[in-house]
């Protein structure tokens, strides 16, 4: 079977003339007396020489650092190598290098405002009000200030205004129910939160206050709540010392930004696993690791450059956020949008990235694939010439998806499909202007990322599906998992299957364009909407109705790119299916976690199936339902109740992915 790629596009000379990557690859040849001639020579020596690679990034980004360091990494094995010790810097200070006068630092707009410019002057000022404020509660080094915040820009000020003071941030969607929120902020007792009154989704507005303040009865660090007042409704004022409100803050004008330079792994955000089999995990970034992670994958990955627009759609409780920031480092304006992708329909993004020219226009890649279903021609109706290159993350996107690009968005935009996550906030596959698309793949293994695909015995494969692993360190892999003092959590999370070696959990094809496909994630996760997501938070919610023994959910990922995410119930003895136990069901569920979280369809099944040992079998379900071997879905010797996969294999035929 021939498996040769459709190549539909390619830079042009001068693009690739004028590009970051080629500056870089000059640079390292000049200074390394090295002769690399291309992409794949420069990948090579940077996972071969992976010291002298990440060393070269703090010359080549004039990285600001005090102290010194005699080794770039240490010995260790993962994920115990100590990167850059000795030196101290700050991620925020970099952002701050390329402040510039009035020029927008950021634009930002919601579904019920006008579009706002924050200019470089306005960004610092409030920065440095946020910053006094944080002083002035008596908060040190190391403690943890936290956002139940929508994507606007007063989060952005005081997630900068944080790390620049060498605060840990880290924030939720306020579509996240409270006590999805919960189980990720407790772990880390924060002494701060930030919190908006309402927020705006498909034209409705959702007030706030009161789950903020379920909130606050639940987390007893919090000494101080900033309020952002949103949607036009008031802040709380019950106790005013306590309770502060943004806009009353900012109007300090007499305060100056400072930057608390701190060891190269002092964390700087604690993102979070989607909660599959209970907790979501804390994962803690370093400022150093993100840095140099962050100005190599905008920078050379991505050649965004000075003044250039960029634009993800995201919301805060998702890593694509932070991301976003990392476009100032490159001396980008960041465009923040905060409101649902599909109202008042699904053309709303690809306007706004016309009014506002945007240059770097980032979404998911089911967002790509419903304008393809509804046929949208975003570059017939709107003017999208100045759109340099599309992103696509958060799962894969089909091959057909890229063909709808080009044919209905723009001929020769660049379409950078990219892969990571919260694991290491940023991508170890995506883009690279020197080499073309193909359809249906992602360009390249970033710089930096020694990344195979293995099988189960550690072979490594080529052509061939396997699991994705890194077998060399990188800075921009956690620090550690809060409170995990054993690295226990943090061992068994990726470095359980291959000893030594991160396995990341995802289906990984290398091509013969050494080119990649991601054909899903290897274990339960469900990644929704470009969202990941853990079972762990459905099944607690779905605990509150009675009529409900147990449940089981899985994602199925459709070849035509599409998605379709049952719920199976088991109903307790006694209990009849109804329409109202749907509803009920459906409002738990966008209640207590969020709308991403409803399933697509409810299926009552006879009986959930566990392995001996207790574990709900999602993994072994979603292979039965995908037509994998049932010799390699399960084994029936492991289950507690074997006769139970007996429904999922008769009625396969009603999730088929053919």
């Amino acid at each position: 079977m021939d498996k040769t790629a459709l190549k539909i596009w390619e830079a042009t000379d001068d693009q690739i003339k004028a590009s970051e990557l080629l500056k870089y690859r000059n640079w390292i040849n000049v200074k390394y007396a090295l002769d690399l001639k291309d992409y794949h020579q420069l990948y090579i020596w940077s996972i071969t020489y992976h010291e002298n690679f990440w060393e070269s990034l703090l010359e080549y980004f004039s990285v600001s650092y005090s102290g010194a360091y005699l080794k770039v990494c240490s010995d260790d094995a993962m994920p115990f190598v100590q990167w850059f010790d000795g030196i101290y810097l700050n991620y925020a200070e970099h952002i701050f290098k390329n402040k510039a006068g009035e020029q927008p630092a950021f634009i930002s707009y919601t579904e019920m405002d006008e579009i706002k410019l924050t200019s470089w002057n306005e960004l610092e000022q409030k920065v440095a009000a946020i910053q006094s404020f944080y002083s002035d509660a008596g908060i040190k080094k190391g403690d943890r200030v936290v956002a139940y915040c929508s994507n606007i820009v007063e989060t952005s000020v005081c997630m900068l205004a944080a790390i620049a003071s060498g605060l840990v941030w880290s924030s939720c969607s306020p579509d996240f129910g409270v006590r999805s929120a919960l189980d990720r902020f407790q772990q880390i007792e924060p002494i701060i939160l930030i919190a908006v009154t309402a927020y705006s989704y498909g034209g409705k507005v959702y007030h706030k206050t009161e789950h903020v303040s379920e909130m606050l009865e639940q987390i007893p660090s919090i000494q101080k709540v900033i309020w952002i007042e949103c949607c036009n409704i008031e802040y709380p004022k019950s106790n005013i010392e306590k309770h502060k409100c943004y806009n009353d803050i900012v109007q300090t004008n007499d305060c100056e930004i400072y930057f608390e330079r701190v060891a190269f792994s002092h964390p700087i955000w604690v993102l979070y696993s989607s909660g599959t089999t209970g907790l979501p995990k804390a994962i803690v970034h370093g400022h150093g690791g993100m840095l140099l992670e962050h100005y190599k994958y905008t920078v050379l990955q991505n050649n965004i450059k000075q003044a250039d627009r960029f634009f993800w759609y995201s919301t805060t409780g998702w890593m694509m956020w932070n991301f976003v920031h990392a476009s100032l480092l490159a001396g980008a304006t960041a465009i923040l949008y905060d409101g649902s992708p599909g109202y008042p329909d699904l053309n709303v993004l690809w306007k706004k990235c016309a009014e506002l020219k945007i240059n770097h226009f980032g979404t998911s890649a089911p967002y790509l694939v419903a304008c393809m279903k509804e046929q949208l021609l975003p570059g017939v109706s709107f003017d999208l010439s100045h759109l340099t290159s599309i992103g696509s993350t958060g799962s894969p996107l089909p091959p057909e998806a890229f063909e709808w690009v080009y044919n209905s968005v723009h001929k020769s935009v660049w379409l950078c499909s990219m892969s990571g996550g919260s694991d290491v906030c940023t991508a170890f596959v995506g883009s690279c202007i020197e080499r073309p698309v193909y359809q249906g793949q992602i360009q390249c293994r970033a710089l930096g990322v020694a990344l195979e695909a293995w099988d189960e015995d550690g072979q490594a494969l080529s052509e061939a599906v396997g699991e994705m692993v890194i077998t060399k360190p990188m800075p921009c892999m956690p620090v550690s998992f809060w409170k995990d003092h054993d690295f226990k959590k943090y061992l068994s999370s990726y470095f359980e299957m291959y000893p030594g070696i991160w396995r990341h959990g995802d289906w990984i094809e290398i091509t013969r364009e050494d080119g990649l496909i991601i054909h899903g994630r290897s274990d339960a996760t469900l990644n929704r909407q470009g969202v990941r997501m853990g079972t762990a938070e459905i099944y607690n919610a779905l605990n509150e109705i009675v009529e409900i023994k147990d449940a089981l959910i899985i994602n199925l990922e459709k070849v035509d790119g599409d998605h379709f995410m049952p719920l199976f119930i088991q109903l307790r003895e006694g209990c009849e299916w109804q329409e109202l136990l749907s509803k009920k069901i459906i409002s738990c569920l966008r209640t207590r976690c969020s709308p991403r979280h409803v399933p697509d369809q409810i299926f009552v099944v006879p009986e959930i199936p566990y392995t001996i040992s207790g574990k709900k079998m999602e993994g072994p379900v979603k292979k039965v339902l995908m037509y994998t071997d049932l010799t390699k879905a399960y084994n029936p010797d492991t289950m507690r109740n074997p006769g139970s996969m007996l429904y999922f294999e008769q009625n396969k035929d009603k999730f088929s992915n053919k």
